[in-house]
């Protein structure tokens, strides 16, 4: 399959001054590191694992950016909220690798990066792929989340505090960002 262009790459112009360029695309980069980290805050504490918008912006991330720069925003917001910046969904350092919760940020980096590399090859746009998309997307998310997870808890309560209390809200957030994406190719084709 051939690479076809993501959404943003869709709307915006190329531009030739590589500098410029560079300058756009750390600009994006860094957005959605930025836009992860206020969706982290925007939570409801359940117990061990919160629930946030973060999985949203993540799953954006990568199907707007495409596979590298979504991943590196993921990445961006990782190593940031490790220096300290308090945008994990309880809060940043160094210690928050010992945290039951930091398993799902790895997941991010996997999740962006995969649906950017299914969006870079046209997943995007109808909404039965992106569906399928961003649900294989979002188990990458689960899996190095719930393994994590399992250090703190055994398997079967990993699975009861950080997996089934999400899979209606993902669903949701997976519909939603599923619905928008063909919707916004129909409308740039217009």
């Amino acid at each position: 399959m051939e690479k076809n262009l993501t959404l943003i790459e869709a709307i915006l112009p190329k531009i030739e001054n590589k500098t410029i360029s560079l300058i756009k695309d750390a600009f994006f980069v860094l957005s959605f590191a930025i836009l992860t980290g206020i969706c982290a805050r925007l939570k409801i504490e359940i117990g061990p694992v919160p629930i946030t918008m973060q999985t949203f912006a993540v799953l954006l991330s990568g199907a707007l950016l495409g596979s590298k720069k979504g991943a590196l925003s993921q990445i961006v917001y990782l190593l940031m909220g490790l220096t300290g910046v308090p945008w994990f969904s309880r809060g940043g350092g160094i210690n928050y690798i010992f945290s039951p919760t930091f398993g799902y940020i790895v997941g991010f980096i996997l999740a962006a990066f995969s649906l950017g590399f299914l969006c870079e090859r046209g997943f995007d746009r109808k909404i039965e792929r992106a569906i399928l998309a961003m649900l294989f997307s979002n188990v990458l998310i689960y899996l190095p989340g719930l393994f994590w997870l399992a250090k703190f808890v055994d398997f079967k309560k990993a699975l009861a505090v950080g997996f089934y209390p999400f899979i209606f809200g993902d669903l949701i957030k997976i519909f939603l960002a599923s619905s928008i994406l063909p919707f916004c190719w129909k409308f740039i084709k217009k």
